[in-house]
Order: C-alpha cells, then structure tokens, then sequence
C-alpha cells in the first residue's frame, strides 16, 4: 500500500468536502471554494469527519495515483482554510518591484519596465521595494505564478543578481582573475 494513500484525510470544522461522479471533488471553506477532476480509477470516499482514497490493484500506475490524488484533496483542504503563500526577494542595484493595481511592475535592469497582470484567485503584495508575496489557496496557481516571476530574471550564480525565492539558496561562482 502506498503509505501516503492510505492515510485518511480529516476533515476540519467549517470546510465541506462533496464528490460528484467521476470524481469530481468540490472543496468549500472559509478562503473560498476549490473544484477539481481527479482520475477516474480512484475510489474516494467521504467516512463522517474523514476521506479516504483507495485504489483498485496494484499496477505501477494505480500506485503512483494513489498517493497523488490523496495529496491534491489534502492541498485543496490546507488551500481553503489556512491558504498559500510564497515569497521571493529582489537582488540587484536598481532592480525594485512595485504593485500598480493589479499589474506588478518590474525593473530588472532591462530597457523597460516588466509587467505582469495577476491572474484570477491570486493576490500579490510587495513588501517595501524587494519582497514580493503571492497568497492564494490554489498550491498549484500560487507555485507557478511565483515560478513565472521569478523567471523574469533568474538569480545568476556571481553576484547573485535577479529574482530569488525567500528560502533559495544560490550556489555562487568565483569570477575570473587577472593574469599574473
């Protein structure tokens, strides 16, 4: 058995968790609501206060699923009562972010501004000029918002210029020396 599968997922106080054919799993709490088509070859079901997943054999495949689908519902249900975030931190002489609306303005040291519109369900605060938060309850929005931001200029490994995340660590490079 997959060690993650099998684990039953609580439900907590305030948040509806409802399945629909096809596994069709709607989550509802106090953040918002998730709806999301998990595969089809899973059985899920809700027990009282808990939902279970479990799989129909033990094909390679089934026992990758089964772990994941368990883990989708789980970040549905983290998602809709506490929410996500990431935060990523802007180095560089010159380079500052700023939020106009709902546009996020970048200057990375190209010859103009770059601008980013936040997408739906995603709200992005600039803390002072270099710290950036994307919130939401979507993990996977969230995580690939933060990802395209971040790819606006990525951190290069000798002075640790661009666009990092909080927790990243860069592994630095030494530069060349003169000839002797």
């Amino acid at each position: 058995m997959s060690r993650i599968g099998r684990m039953p997922i609580a439900i907590p106080a305030g948040v509806t968790v409802d399945i629909a054919e096809n596994n069709q799993v709607t989550v509802k709490g106090p953040k918002g609501t998730l709806n999301r088509a998990l595969p089809v070859e899973m059985t899920i079901t809700k027990e009282g206060e808990e939902v279970k997943v479990s799989r129909p054999n033990d094909l390679k495949k089934m026992k990758s699923l089964h772990g994941l689908t368990r883990t989708l519902i789980y970040n549905m249900i983290i998602g809709v009562t506490e929410g996500y975030e990431k935060k990523l931190e802007v180095n560089g002489v010159g380079y500052r972010a700023v939020k106009q609306g709902k546009k996020l303005v970048l200057s990375l040291g190209y010859s103009h501004p770059v601008e980013m519109e936040d997408p739906e369900g995603i709200e992005v605060t600039v803390d002072g000029q270099n710290l950036i938060i994307v919130k939401g309850i979507d993990k996977e929005k969230v995580g690939q918002y933060a990802a395209e931001i971040r790819e606006k200029r990525a951190p290069e490994p000798y002075k640790g210029k661009g666009i990092k995340y909080v927790d990243e660590v860069i592994r630095r490079k030494v530069g060349k020396t003169g000839k002797k």
